[in-house]
């Protein structure tokens, strides 16, 4: 006997004609497991079976006497083709490699290796089952469990041993498992927001296990995204206010002619219930801006409320906007009934999605997931996007006709790096609210720091320059924000700035009459009563009073 593989071959078997005597097959069987018989059909013999063959008469042909009692013929294949011949196995089956005759192969001995492989089978996939870090399920056609991994007793509290050999729907309502649909209607799903019950949130992956055209169990996996949910339900009850409400256009009095143009147009469509589209650069104000629209129109006694695509799992996108049914938590569009709907970063929405959301703004209702009922709700629309829509709406990457529906009203926002006099009344802003949120006296701010501040190219904008300034109010323990309480990334251009501005002669000299253009800024915001070159300005007369 010999192994290929793991399969064992038998290799000590002859050869005989089939017109063999009879006792020459017995005596050869005595030196042999096997006697193959060849001639117009080919039959095996095993040693066990000499006294079957000694019933016979000494001198009859074996090949006569085989068909007379109408022995079965053995089957001849390759070892690559035997394991697709299913009915090969009622005799030993012999194998070959050319036309040579090299082993054979009991159905015992085929049985023994296709338990063994179904056993290595069964122990990759539960070896993969326990790698992975979702929860994995295998049903079979009857919905009784056969596979349930660690995770998966993590995610819903249920012990393996409690469930294996169960019927899912003993531990779940029936409609709540995806699992059963698969079952009956074959279809897989991919990355679809579930709730199997009130306290878990999961994206499943799922498909049904098919044999032979038939559907003969299912396998689904499941990401825990629980906490992911929780996480930004908590982030929107503490989404800040970034403007006044009773007066949401005063956070920019003076600034550059293209962000005032920005303001005109938000202060005209503010009443307007229509959607919003703002562009821009990642920070760029665009959050600002929505709420100003929101808070200076029509929509200002109703709810605001945000919702990122940056930030929500692909599976979550239709639950989080649109809601599930038989849940406490409402949709976003619900929350912001009577109110706006602030959707950041709709470049990052998938497209599947972009055609629900163009359905409610041409017929404000919808449907929850899971339900047969349209809900109405009376909520305005403001998207914003740092890629240029259009572009992707030509590439196929966005939905053409969602993105004219938002673009009715296009405000792009310039970058804070082009709007250089905006960044004194911005600061000004942003010490007063955080000085009141981190309950701090408003601060002075020292020249060399609005220098940085001046110079810096901003790359996250507004966002960026707000940051900078709530770490300035942290960290704050006196009376001004001085260099010290800047972050590395604008001490260091500071250094270079002051660099390039000290000529040989040690005077400094601005190309562009920024440092001009600053104390107009001190004067028009912060009362200081003489204009004087930066250079000679004291000590003492450097820092900003409030």
């Amino acid at each position: 006997m010999f192994r290929i593989g793991q399969i064992y071959i038998h290799n000590a078997f002859a050869i005989l004609e089939s017109d063999t005597p009879l006792k020459d097959v017995i005596t050869t069987l005595t030196q042999n497991d096997f006697v193959i018989i060849t001639g117009q059909k080919t039959y095996v013999i095993a040693k066990d079976e000499s006294k079957l063959i000694a019933l016979g008469k000494d001198f009859q042909l074996v090949g006569d006497w085989l068909n007379e009692i109408e022995w079965m013929t053995s089957a001849v294949t390759t070892l690559e083709e035997i394991s697709e011949q299913d009915e090969i196995w009622s005799r030993p089956v012999i194998v070959r490699e050319g036309s040579d005759f090299v082993g054979i192969v009991t159905a015992s001995e085929w049985s023994r290796y296709l338990k063994e492989e179904k056993a290595k089978i069964t122990s990759y996939f539960q070896t993969l089952a326990e790698t992975v870090n979702d929860a994995v399920t295998a049903v079979d056609h009857e919905g009784a469990v056969l596979c349930w991994n660690t995770a998966a007793e993590g995610t819903y509290k249920i012990k393996r041993e409690e469930i294996i050999g169960q019927k899912i729907s003993e531990h779940f309502q029936t409609e709540s498992v995806y699992l059963h649909r698969i079952l009956t209607e074959g279809l897989p799903v991919r990355g679809a927001y579930h709730r199997p019950n009130d306290k878990t949130h999961v994206l499943i992956n799922a498909s049904p296990i098919l044999y032979d055209n038939k559907i003969i169990g299912g396998v689904a996996t499941e990401q825990d995204i629980t906490r992911v949910v929780r996480l930004n339900e908590e982030l929107d009850s503490q989404a800040s206010v970034l403007v006044n409400e009773k007066e949401p256009f005063s956070f920019l009095l003076g600034g550059e002619s293209e962000i005032q143009e920005a303001f005109h147009v938000a202060q005209k469509v503010a009443y307007a219930d229509i959607p919003v589209l703002l562009t821009g650069e990642a920070g760029s104000g665009k959050e600002m801006f929505a709420q100003a629209i929101h808070y200076g129109g029509s929509k200002r006694n109703g709810p605001f409320v945000s919702m990122n695509c940056q930030t929500i799992p692909p599976g979550l996108f239709e639950a989080e906007l649109f809601g599930y049914q038989n849940t406490e938590n409402s949709s976003k569009l619900e929350q912001a009934d009577n109110g706006t709907l602030f959707i950041e970063a709709i470049d990052r929405m998938p497209l599947e999605f972009q055609e629900k959301v163009l359905d409610y703004l041409e017929n404000p209702s919808f449907y929850r997931v899971g339900g047969d009922e349209r809900i109405t709700t009376q909520t305005r629309m403001i998207a914003s996007s740092t890629q240029p829509l259009e572009e992707m709406v030509r590439r196929g990457e966005f939905n053409e006709s969602l993105y004219y529906r938002l673009a009715i009203i296009t405000i792009d926002l310039p970058p804070l790096r082009n709007r250089t006099k905006d960044i004194i009344e911005l600061v000004d802003q942003f010490v007063e609210e955080f000085s009141q949120k981190y309950q701090k006296e408003i601060p002075n701010l020292s020249q060399e720091v609005m220098d940085v501040f001046v110079h810096y190219s901003w790359p996250g904008n507004v966002k960026e320059l707000r940051n900078v300034i709530e770490r300035c109010i942290v960290l704050l323990d006196g009376g001004e924000i001085s260099l010290k309480h800047l972050p590395p990334t604008l001490t260091e251009m500071h250094g270079l700035q002051e660099e390039e501005n000290v000529s040989s002669d040690g005077q400094i000299h601005s190309g562009n009459n920024e440092a001009i253009m600053i104390e107009e800024a001190f004067v028009r915001r912060m009362g200081i009563k003489a204009l004087q070159p930066i250079s000679s300005v004291s000590l003492e007369e450097r820092c900003i009073t409030r």
